[in-house]
Formats: C-alpha cells, sequence, structure tokens
C-alpha cells in the first residue's frame, strides 16, 4: 500500500442540535444532543483512517490549552510531535437542524498558525516517497498557504502526490480565491471537492463538466473526484473516463465531516491499488455508514444491502 498523510486543520467540534427554527435573539432553547469531538477536515480524515486501520501519518498543530492537550491524547503517537502554539485551539461550534443540514460558528484560534515548518516537524519525505498527501483546510490555514508552492515542490522531489480538498472559503468564491484554488490545483494530481464547491469553482452548474474544467489546469492523468452526498460520487480521470457511484440510502444522524470521511476512505482504497470505481465505492459506503450511526461506525454500508 502507497503511504498516506494528511495535512491540514485539526480542532475541537462541539455538535450541538437538532435546532429549527433558529432561536429568537436573547432567547433559550433545549436541544437532544450534544457531542465534544475531533473536527477539521484533517482530524476528521485521521479518525476515518484509524478506525479502518489504515496506516497513516498527519501534520498538524494544537493551541496551547487544555482543548490541545485533549486532541494531542486523541490521536496518541500520531501527534508526538505537533507544534504548540499561543493561540488558544481553533473551536467550532456546530448547530444541526432536523433535515440533518449544520449551522458552524468558529473561532479562529490556532490554525491560521499552522505553517510549513510545522508540517516538516512532523513528515518526512523520504518516508512518504511514492505515497499520497492530503491537503485540506487551505481557506482556515493562511500561514500555510503562503508556503503551498514551497510545500508542493517538496512533494514532487519525493513523488508524493497531492491530494487536495480546499473546503469552502469563508468568503466564498470570489474572483480571488478561484484564482488561488486553480494556481493550487495546477500543482495537484487528485482533487477532492463536493458538487457545490467543484459547480462554484468552476462557475458551470453540470458537475462533470465543471470537474472537466477543474481538470484542464491540472497535471497530466490528474483526477478530479465530485463529492455528491445523497446522489453518490462521480470521478473524471485524465484520459476522459468518467466514472459515477451512487451512495447506499440510509437514514442520516449527522452529515459533519462525511466529505472528510469519504476521502479517507477513497484515499485508502486507491493507495491501496484499487480502481477508481471500487475506491469511490469505499468512500461512498464508509462516508454513509458515519452519518448514519451513533457513535460513529466507518464499515462500509452496501448498496445492495438496502435494496
Amino acid at each position: 500500500m502507497r503511504p498516506l498523510a494528511v495535512i491540514g486543520n485539526v480542532n475541537v467540534d462541539l455538535i450541538m442540535g437538532p435546532a429549527a427554527p433558529w432561536p429568537q435573539p436573547g432567547t433559550e432553547i433545549i436541544v437532544d444532543h450534544d457531542e465534544l469531538r475531533v473536527g477539521g477536515s484533517a482530524g476528521n480524515t485521521a479518525l476515518a483512517w484509524m478506525a479502518l486501520g489504515t496506516p497513516f501519518e498527519i501534520a498538524a498543530s494544537i493551541g496551547r490549552d487544555q482543548f490541545g492537550t485533549w486532541l494531542a491524547a486523541s490521536f496518541g503517537d500520531h501527534a508526538r510531535h505537533w507544534p504548540v502554539h499561543g493561540e488558544s485551539t481553533t473551536l467550532s461550534v456546530g448547530i444541526t437542524h432536523p433535515d440533518g443540514e449544520r449551522t458552524f460558528f468558529t473561532t479562529r484560534g490556532h490554525l491560521p498558525l499552522f505553517s510549513l515548518e510545522d508540517v516538516f516537524a512532523v513528515l518526512d519525505g523520504e518516508r512518504l516517497r511514492g505515497g499520497i498527501a492530503l491537503l485540506c483546510g487551505s481557506f482556515l490555514t493562511d500561514k500555510l498557504v503562503e508556503d503551498y508552492f514551497a510545500l508542493f515542490d517538496w512533494a514532487d522531489r519525493h513523488d508524493i502526490c497531492v491530494a487536495l480538498d480546499t473546503g469552502w472559503p469563508l468568503e466564498g468564491w470570489t474572483d480571488g480565491n478561484r484564482r488561488a484554488a486553480a494556481s493550487w490545483l495546477s500543482r495537484c494530481r487528485i482533487a477532492l471537492l463536493n458538487e457545490v464547491e467543484t459547480t462554484n469553482l468552476a462557475g458551470v452548474s453540470d458537475p462533470v463538466e465543471a470537474g472537466r474544467i477543474m481538470q484542464q489546469g491540472m497535471p497530466a492523468d490528474s483526477l478530479v473526484v465530485v463529492k455528491c452526498g445523497p446522489k453518490g460520487a462521480i470521478a473524471i480521470e485524465g484520459n476522459g473516463a468518467v466514472t459515477h457511484v451512487d451512495a447506499p440510502r440510509v437514514a442520516v444522524v449527522d452529515t459533519i465531516g462525511a466529505g472528510d470521511v469519504f476521502n479517507a476512505a477513497f484515499l485508502a482504497a486507491y493507495a491501496d491499488g484499487k480502481g477508481v470505481k471500487a475506491s469511490l465505492e469505499a468512500g461512498t459506503g464508509v462516508a454513509s455508514r458515519a452519518i448514519s450511526t451513533h457513535p460513529r461506525r466507518y464499515e462500509a454500508t452496501q448498496q445492495k444491502a438496502l435494496a
């Protein structure tokens, strides 16, 4: 199996809900569910790999507070070299809604301080040679973004395939954010974006067409994966082949981190030599199980079992 690593945002998530309608200012409501858990795209991906028994490395950092200590303890030996910043650890409060959607309130915290030096404090290029590194949380890790191209150069020197999941930009897909994302994708061999991100980035409504537009600016033989939630996932390969798989139908409990779990299962299968279709099926199956169980479970949900 090719080595795997994830680079990006790890923070604390406090999940509460469901809440509907949105409460009036100055009032208080009681909700049925609360959960304090590891969050952030990199954190969610790493948790899924841990549950799946997939070997991996994770480059992240934490704040100098109890939340940071708790996050590091959650990852054990994986976090032994994580840098500690003087700021508080980034915290997201997620309010869930009855339709499965959610609203986040997030502090800036330590994430903008995460740097290229922090990455190199954890990852060794020779150890990851020939592997895949997932880069995520782009619009939250300001200092690292400044050195993205140095990171891409490092990956190229060690034959590391970079997979990119930018996440949603806080200001939306402005012209500047589109240009930035396009420049990053020009150095990445795998894109892992959801349907809304893909279509907004490309400026067209059809996800396949949007994926092809994105791919035009990427290296030859690149792979674009579009995560379409309950509609499954689509892969557009460099040779023009398009593969679509349906998602198993499940009763949704909590969709937070669904795309990150998909990334983990997809990349684990892909790094293990599985084909594109089998990797898509792994991603949709594991993500479907995760969003429909509490506590979360990560074994794949099979479509045929729900027919």
